[in-house]
């Protein structure tokens, strides 16, 4: 009988769909990158997801985020992205998450019950502490890197932390995870250099319940970090299912 993964059975099986079934995935952060990795992973036939995300969704979020329209503004993204996955395939066991991940709250998270750990949030703090948890678990673990102030959304790769270059969030990483003696970390990553741009004074009076802290607000489009969401998804897939064509 023809159901919602019917044609991607077509591409690697049955088997492969019951494994995607049977398997049990956590997205940090449902952005712009994160909001597309649920996306493509729900349609893929993933049985279990976990939606990691304390932010709720504003105006300007609506040009890049899969979780933002008019109607959702000031909802939660999990609550939000969870509703969209139940219209898709209600059978998902969803688990959500208002929480915004640190170290001081990481063992709120048992990672080896996880098969697999989507990274896409903001902070390198953050970053470093998934990975080191994933590492300890031995857990699966991919990052996403800089996807702001870029619009060649085609210069994105698949690499290993060690290889990066270009993007100054790997740069960072790379230095962070050698201080902890960490390696073999797949991230995805643009060699994309970062446009350059100083916010003006009447930019930041804009954005200035948005800056809260921060030195920047980056840029952004539809384009680039949808890209980076649905290139990371592949990869998870076909690392869950051991495709290896």
């Amino acid at each position: 009988m023809i159901n919602q993964f019917s044609r991607t059975e077509l591409l690697i099986g049955e088997e492969a769909i019951q494994k995607l079934q049977n398997s049990r995935v956590a997205v940090f952060g449902i952005g712009g990158v994160g909001g597309y990795v649920v996306e493509a992973l729900v349609r893929s036939g993933i049985g279990a997801i976990d939606l990691i995300d304390n932010d709720t969704v504003s105006l300007s979020n609506i040009n890049r985020q899969l979780v933002a329209t008019l109607k959702t503004i000031g909802k939660y993204k999990v609550d939000v992205a969870k509703e969209h996955i139940e219209e898709i395939n209600p059978d998902v066991k969803i688990k959500t998450h208002k929480v915004f991940y640190t170290p001081e709250n990481a063992d709120l998270f048992n990672f080896s019950d996880y098969d697999y750990i989507v990274d896409a949030i903001d902070t390198v703090v953050g970053k470093i502490e998934l990975v080191v948890n994933a590492k300890k678990c031995g857990t699966p673990i991919i990052c996403s890197m800089g996807a702001g102030n870029k619009m060649h959304p085609e210069m994105f790769e698949i690499a290993d932390i060690s290889k990066t270059s270009v993007c100054p969030l790997a740069k960072v990483m790379r230095q962070e995870l050698k201080k902890r003696r960490i390696s073999k970390v797949k991230v995805v990553y643009s060699k994309e250099l970062p446009i350059k741009h100083e916010l003006s004074e009447e930019e930041k009076e804009k954005f200035k319940n948005e800056i809260k802290g921060k030195r920047q607000i980056p840029g952004s489009n539809a384009f680039v970090p949808s890209a980076a969401g649905l290139i990371i998804a592949g990869e998870v897939i076909r690392d869950l299912i051991n495709y290896e064509k």
